[in-house]
């Protein structure tokens, strides 16, 4: 499969499994042990109105090739949706693109950044 060939829907599908689950890792490892807790820890950095906030504090930081991803995902035909859940899906574009790549340094980068935008608002 090469991820160059895939819809920014099917890269926004890999994407949004694959930061979901660091994300509750990383919130485990916080010693949270009510499940709803957990639950809503995990909101905080998942939900479509956190990406949105995400993709605006690093669109800075990501090079032309995960830019053109960004589009790709945001641009994937979703109607009558939110400027946040479209920009969201455009976050998740990349990261499931990094990830299908194997680029988990710079996947392990932006979702750090990811984290850092969250936890600092």
């Amino acid at each position: 499969m090469d991820p160059k060939l895939l819809s920014g829907g099917d890269l926004a599908f890999i994407g949004d499994a694959y930061y979901e689950l660091v994300i509750r890792e990383y919130v485990l490892k916080k010693d949270i042990t009510s499940l709803y807790k957990l639950h809503d820890e995990c909101v905080k950095y998942v939900s479509r109105d956190a990406q949105y906030k995400i993709i605006l504090a690093i669109m800075d930081k990501l090079d032309e090739e995960e830019k053109d991803i960004f589009r790709r995902g945001r641009n994937y035909n979703y109607k009558n949706k939110t400027v946040e859940y479209i920009h969201a899906s455009g976050f998740e574009a990349v990261i499931g693109y990094l990830y299908l790549e194997g680029k988990m340094a710079r996947l392990n980068e932006i979702i750090n950044l990811a984290i850092k935008v969250i936890e600092e608002n």
